[in-house]
């Protein structure tokens, strides 16, 4: 099988069981053994003997032919060997120790260089349509029910005659103990408002006829009482 061909479909069986940080490396350079290796994480030994079982089936299902498998029992660290491609699945912390990356990442394979189109891209590529129309239609229904003429908001019921006429008799009573609640219970005396004072002329008023005679008769009783009493 062509290599191209058996790295992608390692890449496509690993992402089917989503694993975790899958790398690619050329080997060529470094070994005549294989001439790629492949390396990626799985949270569980369940998970990473998933993976394995996936890639195993999908180079089988495709005329590959896969040599042997290494550490299925445990799930720690499986190793499918492929012939031309060894995978290295692995959980985080085994892999954090080993760090195969350093041993044989010298030349990274790019598969956007490649122009690889994997299974789960294309399953997004086909979803876009289909989501593009149900969102048209959920615009053109609120649209719909937008455009709907809504009806007018009910009027409150007017109160019966007898509860309209309570209703000012009650804010009344209310306003009144409100005023007697508030006010001083005994209100101080009101002062007195003191007099005010005549502003104006003084006119003098000439005496009667009779004041001036009865003037003149006392002046002439008491001048006799005098004469008498010096006699």
């Amino acid at each position: 099988m062509d290599i191209k061909k058996l790295q992608t479909l390692v890449v496509d069986a690993l992402e089917d069981v989503k694993a975790q940080d899958i790398k690619v490396y050329d080997t060529t350079h470094l070994t005549s053994l294989f001439d790629r290796i492949c390396i990626a994480s799985g949270t569980s030994n369940r998970q990473t003997k998933a993976l394995a079982s996936s890639v195993r089936e999908k180079v089988k299902e495709n005329g590959g032919d896969v040599i042997g498998m290494e550490g299925e029992d445990i799930g720690e660290w499986v190793l499918v060997d492929l012939g031309d491609m060894v995978v290295h699945i692995m959980q985080p912390v085994i892999r954090g120790y080993y760090r195969l990356e350093e041993l044989w990442g010298d030349k990274e394979v790019k598969f956007g260089a490649a122009k690889r189109v994997s299974k789960r891209t294309a399953e997004v590529v086909e979803e876009e349509p289909a989501k593009r129309v149900r969102s048209n239609i959920n615009q053109a229904t609120q649209t719909t029910l937008d455009d709907e003429p809504k009806k007018p908001a009910k009027k409150p019921r007017a109160a019966a005659t007898g509860e309209v006429a309570e209703k000012p008799k009650r804010a009344a009573r209310v306003k009144a103990v409100a005023v007697a609640l508030t006010s001083d219970p005994a209100p101080a005396a009101k002062k007195p408002a003191a007099r005010k004072k005549a502003v104006g002329t003084t006119v003098k008023v000439a005496a009667t006829k009779t004041a001036v005679a009865s003037a003149k008769q006392a002046a002439a009783k008491r001048a006799t009482a005098k004469r008498k009493t010096a006699v």
